[in-house]
């Protein structure tokens, strides 16, 4: 098996001063993960996310299923 290196990026709509996360969906399909860290502490620990999870969650945040803050 080849180790792929996860490719971050954040979103286009995070533009709040750097307090955002990223994420590395190259990953998903390979290895069914999305790992997700904290964009200040890129050398800091990622969470491995399941694939079908951060889906999940994405098509809750388009659908408005978690409010505004």
């Amino acid at each position: 098996m080849t180790t792929e290196t996860p490719r971050w990026f954040t979103s286009s709509y995070s533009e709040n001063g750097g307090a955002c996360v990223e994420v590395a969906t190259n990953l998903a399909a390979p290895h069914g993960i999305v790992p997700v860290r904290d964009s200040k502490n890129v050398g800091g620990p990622a969470l491995a996310v399941p694939a079908a999870a951060f889906s999940a969650f994405v098509a809750g945040v388009r659908g408005g299923d978690f409010g505004t803050v």
